[in-house]
């Protein structure tokens, strides 16, 4: 059996799932929660988007079923470059920066609704959604 590749989610794929879009809980179910990872970057921007501590709870016990990927050295020195490169000829964003940068580090297709905010970066690849 080949093993199953992890895809990183960003967190706009979270937040449509969490207001019950049924196109993105579908999307998880059949990527399987034992494949999708997500960037610390995008946990603590979904526990800084909620709209109080029980939301949060919420959002910490749903995530609790993903790997949650840390940022480490290697992670930070590739968002460095990102941001070198791509901050003021595509108007990168730093959080956008660090989790193009894991997805690049840890060799995973990135999940994204908002394609644009990182289709200019080379080196990464996405997660091809059907349709």
């Amino acid at each position: 059996m080949g093993q199953s590749l992890m895809i990183m989610c960003d967190t706009d794929v979270f937040i449509e799932a969490f207001k019950g879009n049924s196109l993105a809980t579908g999307l998880f179910r059949n990527i399987g929660f034992e494949n999708i990872s997500v960037s610390a970057i995008t946990v603590m921007e979904l526990y800084f988007g909620a709209i109080n501590k029980r939301e949060m709870m919420k959002i910490k016990n749903r995530l609790q079923q993903l790997m949650i990927i840390h940022i480490d050295q290697g992670i930070c020195e590739t968002a460095i470059n990102l941001v070198e490169e791509y901050a003021k000829s595509h108007g990168l964003q730093v959080p956008d920066a660090l989790i193009a940068a894991t997805a690049i580090d840890r060799q995973m297709e990135l999940l994204s609704y908002n394609v644009k905010d990182f289709r200019f970066i080379k080196s990464i690849r996405f997660y091809k959604l059907a349709g």
